[in-house]
């Protein structure tokens, strides 16, 4: 992955809506060569897909919980009972296996204490949980879904 690859990338995280012309005017190239860079980079795995970013506040979803999750099971059928059980709950909208004491942290959105009180009954139906914390965000600081390109070879 070359300089102009990076500015691609860079580009397409700032906005994906942009048109080919406007990234290629941008890096210096054709429209045509700047178009097969792209398909190259979707063909192998580097751009995944291209989505609208949503504001939450705007969706009546003001409310976002960190939910840590502990389990004493740890076999396959567990995790997947688990795993589909999340999918399922679409107030969840990032899922992590963790190291440490907390096994899993889910981010979960929702308009109000109580919706996220229906939420968590949902949640404790799906699968067997040992211990269930959750830190409801106050401010948030930073929120980006673009990758930092610094680190390429």
């Amino acid at each position: 992955m070359d300089l102009v690859d990076r500015q691609i990338l860079q580009l397409l995280q700032q906005d994906a809506s942009t048109s080919v012309r406007e990234i290629a005017d941008e890096v210096g190239l054709s429209p045509t060569p700047c178009w097969r860079r792209i398909r190259n980079l979707e063909e192998s795995g580097v751009i995944t897909g291209r989505v609208a970013v949503l504001d939450p506040v705007a969706l009546n979803l003001s409310v976002t919980a960190l939910v840590m999750i502990r389990t004493n099971a740890h076999g396959s059928a567990w995790l997947d009972r688990f795993t589909n059980g999340i999918e399922r709950l679409p107030e969840i909208v990032e899922a992590f296996r963790t190291s440490g004491e907390t096994d899993y942290v889910l981010k979960v959105l929702v308009p109000s204490i109580e919706a996220y009180d229906e939420f968590y009954k949902r949640l404790i139906e799906e699968v067997d949980l040992y211990d269930v914390r959750t830190t409801f965000v106050m401010e948030e600081l930073k929120a980006t879904r673009a990758l930092p390109l610094d680190y390429l070879d």
